[in-house]
């Protein structure tokens, strides 16, 4: 990678940010259609979020991914936010057009794609079981329900924060939301007729981390995707591809959002099995 005075300047904000896969993803992205540009890793505290974005915008930084524990504060730093972020009420990617911050989600819309990729499956009158009601569950919820989702079935520990995103649903989308509490039948009954079971919790991520849910409530016939993509096959997959459903990671997810971010900066399509290929060779 040749770095001179036209080198572009891409980057992630967050804190911290050692452990992301995603620099060499689109630094692959860069090399592969020949642009001149790098995205570094940027770890911000914060109490600096405001100061770096300043800095970005002053030096001309291209565009910017951004991470936990930033994606909501963001908002109020940038000119411009997108619809669907708006709705959301987080950010993960900025574009700089003309010297304006410009925010942007492409979480929930690079799990639609992971979707198609993975499953051969679109959410239009799908039905969908999510576990958790966290950053990750609203931005994948808002980009299902406005993908056309017939119904959404949310469960999470603290079930006020179901509830609120349920309504949030119902009130800004024509998709039925319902947040149901963990226990009873009523929760066998929406699995059962769902099509996608979801988790957008963290809990997976380590190995004594409890079941996220009882493995007699999954069946053959179910899609189940865990938006964790490292370890690549965690207990709730493990579990659901023993009772005969498919089953997903979060990899395509990541790749997927990094696709749409990577347009969104340059207005080029990006190239997808390059981006692949640098993630899959972190994953392993």
């Amino acid at each position: 990678m040749k770095v001179d005075a036209k080198t572009e300047i891409y980057g992630l904000i967050g804190y911290p940010v050692k452990h992301t896969y995603s620099p060499p993803m689109h630094n692959a992205a860069f090399n592969g259609l020949g642009i001149n540009a790098v995205y570094l890793p940027f770890e911000v505290k914060p109490e600096n979020l405001k100061d770096m974005l300043s800095y970005a915008k002053a030096v001309g930084v291209r565009g910017l991914n951004v991470t936990i524990p930033h994606k909501e504060n963001v908002l109020r730093f940038l000119d411009e936010i997108d619809t669907e972020a708006s709705l959301i009420k987080a950010v993960n990617t900025i574009v700089n057009k003309n010297g304006a911050f410009i925010g942007y989600n492409t979480d929930g819309k690079g799990f639609v794609s992971s979707l198609k990729e993975d499953f051969g499956m679109t959410p239009k009158g799908k039905n969908f079981f999510i576990l958790g009601a966290g950053g990750a569950s609203r931005a994948i919820s808002f980009s299902l329900a406005l993908s056309g989702a017939a119904r959404i079935v949310l469960v999470d520990a603290i079930r006020e924060k179901a509830i609120k995103l349920a309504r949030s649903l119902a009130r800004n989308t024509s998709c039925e939301a319902i947040a149901l509490k963990r226990e009873g039948r009523t929760m066998k009954e929406m699995i059962l007729n769902s099509h996608v079971l979801v988790n957008a919790t963290p809990c997976g991520m380590k190995p004594r981390d409890p079941r996220v849910i009882d493995p007699a409530l999954l069946h053959e016939g179910l899609y189940v995707t865990d938006v964790i993509y490292n370890p690549g096959m965690t207990r709730l997959l493990k579990d659901a591809k023993k009772r005969g459903a498919r089953v997903s990671n979060g990899s395509g997810m990541l790749l997927h959002q990094g696709v749409i971010a990577f347009k969104l900066w340059t207005g080029k399509k990006a190239p997808a099995k390059a981006m692949r290929k640098a993630l899959d060779k972190l994953l392993k």
